[in-house]
């Protein structure tokens, strides 16, 4: 394959018809010392390395010639295990299934923050390979020295330190003989050059995938624990609502034997042996308490005026070039775009697990970050972090800050009152529904302008947001069981307001820039989804940009490539062409278009979609198509995944998912009335990867989400006459 070669990756229906036919390949590996002088000057250590140099935090020599390797992200569907597992396999000249990945844990990982941001591979990934190659350096070091050759003598393989001409040889655990490392990752780096690699670049299968397939176990919620308590927790009726009275006699009264009541504040848990029971009980528990409501919630159908009403003054994002023009040579451009909450909308309801004993807490989460989460905990229980440890096990999916900690929480505040018992808590879909953190309501008005050449004179943009990051941290007030202690601790902060204008900066060439941001405090509990606020701010950036395309009357892709200085940028946009250049929509059909570059600094992706109007008015989504250039990949089969699963879930935010409220709740409660794109609607999806092999490695998970809702949008208006400004987009 060619450095610029095109991955190509095969849509469902096709891979289902290759299934009828087996392919077998050998590759052998050129197991001689390689030549480093082809890999980039580096200047510094990459990703997490910065923060943890020492060799020991990374990486193992096991007795059995193995290797443990340890990252601090966690396995949230990305496939971030067996990414790391190829990069530690290729610098050590190892077979995969000597090396074994320990994702996630306080007591034994790296502190590497959240695993968010697109930012696995880049940060904890790459940390690995450089720690891999350090290791093996020191290894044929040390081993020299013992063996009384020069290190330049010695390679490795299959777990030995083996001499140039196959005279020598020591296993790796010989070299080290059990010791630390003791050593730090120092610059330079010799990596392995990525003309010689075996696994890295190469669609290696998750190991996990077959465990999943077949329902074995794999998640937390299959986690079993000699003993194990089963609980539920009474959750308020909404968000201010506090404990008025509870009718403790009637509760003696009716609960069955073997069920146990954990009552602090307002917050209320029965615990119990059989889950079943416990179900039941929390049922007629919530009979026996009357809850006061402190606030209520605003109308929801004029939230999209709340938002700029409630906004507090503007922050400037970005002011280039001078007053933006009062007119345009070619006209003015301008619409208000609206976005509301959404959610994470995971399959499987939040979990944790949680066990108090000997002033020691042990804890079982699919947390985005078991170390931040720690500080938490540490702040909602009073203890020191030096006596929690947070252990990640892999749930099912979320890609953004939902349940999964505040489940954890239920457990850890139920396991404190009851010491020595394994504490299962398990939510329910309505609580999972009502109480996780959303994506926030956004609302992004823009005004633009072309000028005589068809060049953007001018780019006005507001744009009205909630925060959009109140993971948990020092602050108990980001779990949700805190706020409801007796000991309460509410949200200090607001988060991390800078991704409610992620993405809001065109990426394009344009001489006289305005933007700004205003934040609003907006009645429902939000946070990180997947994204941020890129989603919906390229969505209104690629509906004003189809609009100006279709002003000069150039084909929209066209449109945008003469907009760009990037090479790469036109480089997918001239692939997604390519892919699309043979479909011709017939009559209640349109092709619509996006582009963008996430973060406009990580990985590049243009995004079409096809659809049909139906006389209904209901959109149907026939097929959806994407070029993405992530830089170097390591597995393209799972950025893909990642690709197609981003794109899908946009597609559903865009034509179907609102949460509802009323005056007291959220009233979006279920599959009803939340509804989510079903697997019988979902189209056909074709994902093509320029393979960069040569260039850093560029994030990658989240870069379909943005231009999935304008390339469906703007389909729509190609189909119809009708431009799309609020979402989702419902029937036409």
């Amino acid at each position: 394959m060619k450095e610029n070669d095109v991955i190509r990756i095969p849509g469902r229906r096709e891979f289902l018809y290759s299934m009828g036919c087996l392919t077998v390949g050998i590759s052998l590996p050129d197991i001689t010392r390689p030549s480093f002088k082809d890999r980039l000057i580096q200047d510094q250590l990459p990703g997490s390395l910065r923060n943890h140099p020492g060799l020991d935090a990374w990486l193992e020599i096991l007795a059995d010639n193995r290797i443990r390797v340890f990252s601090g992200k966690i396995e949230l569907g990305q496939g971030i295990g067996v990414v790391i597992q190829q990069v530690a396999a290729e610098e050590l000249n190892a077979d995969l299934n000597q090396v074994e990945v320990i994702l996630a844990d306080t007591g034994l990982t790296p502190n590497e923050g959240y695993t968010a941001g697109s930012g696995s591979v880049k940060n904890s990934a790459i940390a690995v390979r450089y720690a891999a190659a350090t290791a093996r350096e020191r290894l044929c070091q040390l081993a020299g020295e013992r063996l009384g050759l020069p290190p330049d003598q010695l390679h490795l393989h299959q777990g030995m330190v083996v001499s140039k001409d196959d005279t020598f040889s020591m296993p790796i655990s010989e070299v080290l003989e059990g010791k630390k490392w003791e050593m730090e990752v120092t610059l330079p780096v010799k990596i392995w050059p990525y003309k010689l690699y075996r696994f890295s670049g190469k669609s290696i299968p998750r190991p996990d995938l077959d465990k999943i397939v077949r329902g074995q176990p794999f998640f937390i919620q299959d986690l079993k624990f000699p003993g194990m308590l089963h609980a539920r927790v009474l959750r308020p009726p909404s968000y201010s609502s506090y404990i008025l009275k509870f009718d403790l006699e009637a509760y003696k009264r009716s609960i069955a034997e073997g069920i146990e009541l954990v009552n602090d504040g307002s917050f209320l848990a029965l615990v119990g042996k059989d889950e079943y029971q416990v179900e039941l009980a929390i049922k007629d528990l919530s009979e026996m308490v009357t809850w006061i409501q402190a606030e209520t919630l605003p109308d929801e159908t004029s939230l999209k005026d709340q938002l700029v009403e409630q906004a507090g003054a503007a922050q400037e994002v970005v002011r280039e070039g001078t007053l933006y023009p009062t007119h345009s040579e070619s006209g003015t451009f301008k619409g208000s775009f609206y976005k509301p909450y959404i959610m994470h909308g995971s399959i499987g309801p939040a979990c944790g697990i949680a066990r108090f004993q000997d002033e020691m807490l042990q804890v079982w989460t699919h947390s985005q970050g078991v170390f931040p989460f720690r500080s938490a905990l540490s702040s909602m229980l009073n203890l020191q972090e030096e006596n929690i440890h947070v252990v990640g096990v892999p749930g099912a999916g979320c890609f953004g800050h939902n349940s999964a900690d505040d489940a954890a929480a239920d457990a850890a505040v139920i396991a404190k009152a009851m010491p020595g018992k394994y504490i299962r808590v398990q939510w329910s879909r309505s609580q999972e529904h009502q109480w996780e953190a959303l994506g926030s309501a956004m609302r992004m008005d823009i005004e633009a302008g072309l000028d005589s050449e068809g060049q953007i004179s001018f780019w006005k943009a507001s744009i009205y947001s909630d925060s959009h990051s109140t993971r948990p941290n020092k602050d108990a007030g980001t779990l949700i069981p805190a706020r409801y202690l007796q000991r309460s601790k509410l949200l200090e902060g607001r988060g991390y307001l800078g991704g409610g204008y992620r993405n809001a900066q065109p990426y394009y060439k344009i001489s006289n820039l305005d933007i700004k941001a205003h934040f609003f405090d907006g009645p429902l509990r939000v946070s990180s989804l997947r994204s941020l606020g890129a989603y919906a701010n390229i969505f209104a950036i690629e509906s004003i940009v189809d609009e100006m395309s279709m002003k000069q009357e150039i084909h929209p892709l066209d449109f945008r490539i003469n907009l760009l200085n990037d090479q790469r940028a036109i480089d997918v946009i001239l692939k997604l062409r390519q892919m699309t250049n043979n479909i011709t929509p017939v009559s209640g059909e349109g092709l619509g278009f996006a582009f963008s570059r996430y973060k406009n600094n990580d990985a590049y992706c243009a995004v079409a979609a096809q659809v049909k109007v139906l006389g209904s008015g209901q959109v149907h989504l026939l097929k959806m198509w994407a070029a993405l250039d992530a830089g170097e990949v390591m597995n393209p089969d799972g950025l893909a995944n990642q690709t197609e699963g981003g794109m899908i879930q946009a597609a559903s935010w865009t034509l179907l998912e609102e949460v509802r409220f009323d005056a007291e709740h959220i009233t979006s409660k279920d599959w009803t009335s939340y509804p989510i794109l079903r697997y019988r609607d979902i189209p056909d999806v074709e994902v093509a990867i320029l393979a960069r092999p040569e260039e850093a490695p560029l994030g990658g998970g989240e870069a379909a989400q943005p231009p999935t809702p304008a390339a469906i949008t703007n389909a729509i208006f190609r189909a119809t006459g009708k431009r799309i400004y609020d979402l989702p987009v419902g029937k036409v």
